[in-house]
């Protein structure tokens, strides 16, 4: 394979791989049409975090499942630097204390709402996406590192592409079987190995955290109580740590009650989560594009479902869009605000989010 791929989703010993582009969905409900009509044998690609936009979810010309990523010819990456904070940490500060108001006012009904900034980051020269990806996984070799085309978007997103390193299953289904693991709260990893441990165990012990995870947790309990019976959920939280960042997440399994419940069905009926939008689901989304405006595919899901139903999707976070020149790559971060967070402390936590893309890339930080 000489040229990019149109998708890649490589996780935990396993690597999906697809070239071209079959068909492009841009509405959900047509690539759900296609696989329930098995006239595309899968589906593959992102979902924006907004729904009422378009999607580019594409059958391609080709997939492989694969054990790992290729051995691509690696190339030398050019010299990537900060051009533009969007906002500035001044404003995304004035955006949490706004969210803040809301969350402290009982009659507003808001219990959590992410915010999230971005970067502009400007490369010397075209940046290869298979070498980052390789990078991704190198970094951190228990990510779910990803690649999709946003081409089937339409509009601005032609050549466009999405490129990330996501600790966060949205949902996976084999068979009658659906797994998730939903995240929220973190804490910055250090470089000291004592001082590492002391930042995630404070993190299972804070009760900000803990707050802020059960929401999440309540909320994904909610989305899957109809569809599924025998639903197991971790009575605690469990540390992960990725390179950058702990987080608390929280196993969940269950048994699918219809088996004509597809990966993209769960995925739907999930997204967004509250580790990406909020409590109660609509309100914080109303907020979110009142502060930041349209988040287009940051926040939103990338995966793969076949027509028998099974796959896999992960959270679109720890990502950056790329531009069709590949000169520029956009990187976003967020962090949930509840009524106990400090603006402060929220700005440094996007700060922290953000070395995963700049490793990758290498950004100085």
């Amino acid at each position: 394979m000489t040229r990019e791929p149109s998708f890649v989703l490589a996780s935990g010993g396993s690597a999906v791989i697809a070239e071209g582009v079959h068909t492009a969905f841009p509405r959900v409900a047509e690539a759900r049409a296609a696989l329930a009509s098995h006239s595309a044998p899968i589906i593959l690609g992102a979902l924006p975090f907004d729904m009422s936009k378009p999607a580019a979810l594409i059958r391609p010309q080709a997939v492989q499942f694969l054990d790992a990523l290729p051995e691509w010819p690696l190339r030398t990456l050019p010299s990537v630097h900060v051009a533009e904070t969007l906002p500035e940490p001044e404003q995304h500060r004035s955006r949490i204390a706004s969210a803040l108001e809301r969350l402290r006012d009982p009659a507003s009904g808001l219990h959590k709402v992410v915010l999230a900034r971005a970067l502009r980051l400007v490369a010397d020269g075209p940046l290869d996406a298979r070498t980052l990806l390789n990078r991704l996984i190198a970094h951190d070799p228990a990510t779910n590192a990803f690649l999709a085309d946003l081409t089937a978007a339409g509009g601005g997103y032609s050549g466009t592409a999405l490129i990330g390193a996501s600790p966060e299953l949205l949902v996976a289904r084999q068979g009658d079987r659906m797994f998730c693991a939903p995240f929220a709260g973190s804490a910055p990893r250090l470089p000291d190995a004592a001082a590492d441990e002391a930042s995630g165990a404070a993190l299972a012990a804070s009760a900000k955290n803990l707050h802020e995870h059960q929401l999440v947790v309540d909320a994904v309990r909610v989305a899957l109580e109809p569809l599924c019976v025998d639903l197991e959920i971790s009575a605690e939280p469990k540390l992960n740590k990725t390179a950058a960042v702990w987080h608390l997440y929280t196993p969940i399994s269950g048994r699918l009650r219809e088996n004509s419940t597809t990966a993209l069905d769960l995925a739907i009926a999930l997204h967004p989560t509250p580790a990406v939008g909020g409590v109660p689901a609509e309100a914080a989304s109303t907020l979110i594009n009142e502060l930041e405006g349209d988040r287009g595919f940051y926040a939103g899901a990338v995966g793969w479902c076949d027509q028998r139903g099974d796959g896999r999707w992960v959270v679109s976070i720890r990502c950056a869009q790329l531009s069709a020149d590949r000169r520029t790559a956009y990187a976003y971060a967020g962090g949930g605000i509840v009524a106990e967070s400090e603006p402060d402390d929220e700005v440094d936590e996007t700060t922290t989010k953000f070395k995963t893309m700049f490793a990758a890339l290498g950004v100085a930080t």
